[in-house]
């Protein structure tokens, strides 16, 4: 809580707390806090269109599946505008994820691929450090500007799955209509995965995205009320708020030495018959 004199209390860390579980509370001087452009306009656009489409997909998604509104006059009618809907929103879907992917060379550095494989020694110990936050083996969540690298990985995961859902969705709907170009783009796909098959993927990876977001949306709220820096109202204006510490360690790790994945091979020491000779050669 902060005073008038802007002392606030934080959160103990790790160090702090007792074999007990309780320390005194500790007062730490505030850190000011910088106004950080985070997430630019076709990152959050992209990311409200996505989120849209899959509610639109999934309502008539299973409507489709399971007719349960119809009318007694013309059922029909009812599954003909389902359908329409489906496919009309299944073609933003589909744009909306292929510009994500677009920005993922031409964004900022928050927004680039960078921030979702963890390319860097540095990055790589986030995903530790994160995995201890959720195990609750940690009392803070690490510092991140952006994305931090475990959630960074899952977002790349979730993407490669709107493209199977795209691709399973496209060769469903090139199977039903027999017109082209869906006949030639996608429909050979059934002929290496059965009709069934595809539906039961493109089924059941609707309830995979809803786990999801159930997760995503719980993520935000908890690092948004703990850290207090702006993570929820960030995807509506772009803006996080971090201090300037902060912001220098996140440049540091995404400027620091790449993952390797084997060892530098030392030079070899000196010959004792060199280093004799050398001895020798000083007398």
């Amino acid at each position: 809580m902060a005073t008038s004199s802007g002392i606030q209390r934080e959160a103990p860390t790790e160090r702090e707390i007792g074999r007990d579980g309780f320390r005194a509370p500790v007062v730490v001087e505030r850190e000011p806090l910088l106004r950080v452009y985070v997430w630019q306009i076709p990152v959050r656009l992209s990311h409200w269109l996505i989120f849209l489409s899959l509610i639109i997909l999934s309502f008539t998604g299973y409507y489709i599946h399971n007719p349960f509104l119809t009318e007694v006059d013309n059922p029909a009618f009812t599954m003909g505008w389902m359908r329409f809907i489906h496919e009309v929103t299944a073609f933003v879907f589909t744009l909306s994820v292929l510009s994500r992917f677009y920005w993922f060379f031409a964004g900022n550095r928050f927004a680039r691929w960078r921030a979702f494989v963890p390319v860097s020694a540095c990055r790589l110990r986030g995903i530790g450090a994160m995995l201890r936050y959720y195990l609750f083996l940690r009392w803070r969540a690490p510092d991140e500007v952006g994305h931090n690298p475990l959630a960074g990985m899952a977002y790349l995961g979730v993407y490669l799955l709107f493209l199977v859902q795209i691709l399973s969705g496209f060769a469903l709907y090139a199977w039903v209509v027999h017109v082209e170009p869906w006949a030639t783009l996608f429909g050979w796909i059934p002929g290496w995965i059965s009709i069934r098959t595809l539906r039961l993927l493109h089924y059941f990876l609707m309830f995979a995205f809803f786990g999801f977001i159930i997760h995503h949306v719980y993520s935000a709220l908890l690092v948004s009320a703990e850290k207090r820096n702006g993570t929820l109202g960030s995807i509506f204006s772009g803006y996080k708020f971090v201090s300037e510490r902060e912001l220098a360690e996140d440049e540091a790790c995404d400027a620091g030495p790449p993952l390797r994945f084997w060892r530098r091979r030392r030079p070899a020491a000196a010959e004792p018959a060199e280093a004799g000779a050398t001895a020798e050669g000083d007398d």
